[in-house]
């Protein structure tokens, strides 16, 4: 559908607005494969493969270490329900020291799965380290060689910072359901927003009250790209301006939107609902909208 001029220089003055509300990263939140080609030399640059091991010894990037994102232990169950919890801090802390990655490295995140780049760059950002990139396109993106051979790094000391301000939890999400300010932004699909397909999951189908649906999926290209800021803005106005909190089912498609809003629109206050529908249908109490 196409965009009016009107509509399209609103959203550009809203993005200028979201830059300068943010404070600026010390890395950037994308890099293309030409940064990450003349970067491989550089040994505070980690380059972590998120894809399953088996796709990782068919080839990866030269000098990627494999992260392998469903057992590298990312998203954990949590005690009140919640199907991929932020790990104790300590433990996802030691998870990534013994990938190699200490407090002086940027690491560089590889993934066929935009969801699964953003909810590691977010885990990082929760611990306090603000030196972490997702490559564009992930290893489809990537122009140069690749190699086979599994790569190790020497086990290194990650201390993390716990950063709260990312990360909302149950008091305050129902805080927010009995209308405590802050925006719910729903990243799923419409058919799981509506109730009429259920995740294994979550016990109840349907979506937080007063949150509005903004399906991640919309905010990337058929190659699983981002699409470019000036699309996002447009398509993420119905976040409003309010503090905002992004969930899905498990903390992982709401990566997406979170990563959209907090680091491509520079929105301040975005946190992202980890426990998501899953610790929130636990408690058959918990009022649920369909």
């Amino acid at each position: 559908m196409p965009v009016s001029p009107l509509r399209l220089r609103f959203a550009l003055c809203l993005g200028v607005g979201f830059l300068g509300a943010g404070a600026a990263s010390a890395a950037e939140p994308v890099v293309s494969a030409g940064w990450l080609a003349a970067q491989l030399r550089n040994p505070h640059v980690v380059v972590l493969d998120l894809r399953p091991a088996g796709a990782y010894m068919q080839g990866h990037i030269p000098g990627a270490v494999s992260a392998d994102f469903g057992t590298t232990g990312w998203m954990v169950r949590g005690p009140g329900g919640a199907a991929g919890a932020l790990p104790p801090v300590d433990r996802i802390a030691a998870t990534i020291g013994t990938l190699g990655v200490g407090n002086d490295d940027q690491p560089v995140i590889v993934s066929d799965s935009f969801p699964a780049a953003a909810r590691v760059y977010w885990t990082f950002k929760v611990l306090g380290h603000t030196d972490v990139s997702i490559l564009d396109g992930g290893l489809n993106g990537w122009t140069g060689s690749v190699e086979r051979a599994p790569v190790t790094r020497p086990a290194a000391a990650f201390t993390a910072h716990y950063t709260d301000s990312l990360r909302a939890e149950l008091p305050e999400v129902a805080a927010a359901v009995s209308g405590g300010g802050a925006k719910l932004v729903d990243a799923r699909p419409m058919s799981q927003w509506n109730g009429t397909v259920r995740s294994p999951v979550v016990r109840q189908g349907g979506h937080l009250p007063g949150a509005v649906l903004l399906d991640q999926a919309s905010a990337l290209t058929a190659d699983g790209r981002l699409r470019s800021r000036n699309e996002l803005a447009l398509l993420f106005m119905p976040a409003g301006s309010k503090p905002a909190i992004v969930y899905c089912n498990a903390g992982y498609l709401s990566a997406t939107d979170w990563f959209v809003l907090s680091e491509v629109l520079h929105r301040p206050n975005v946190k992202l609902y980890d426990g998501s529908m899953s610790e929130w249908t636990a408690d058959p109490s918990r009022p649920v909208e369909q």
